[in-house]
């Protein structure tokens, strides 16, 4: 049987103006704010990793020429 991933319960304070933007585009969406900033946070980890991975092989690139 497949085990579900742990969920762990975690509270961040926003700004207000990035409050009511994480409020407005859940709307939008038909998400709750909970699960767009999930979304938002995984999509920038992603962002994050592409970014890095870019970066060395860019410098790998360099390297060898």
């Amino acid at each position: 049987m497949r085990m579900a991933n742990k969920v762990v319960r975690q509270s961040v304070s926003l700004p207000t103006n990035v409050a009511e933007q994480v409020r407005s585009l859940a709307k939008s969406r038909r998400l709750s704010a909970n699960r767009l900033l999930v979304e938002l946070i995984e999509n920038g980890m992603e962002a994050e990793k592409r970014k890095q991975r870019e970066f060395f092989d860019l410098a790998e690139r360099f390297r060898t020429a």
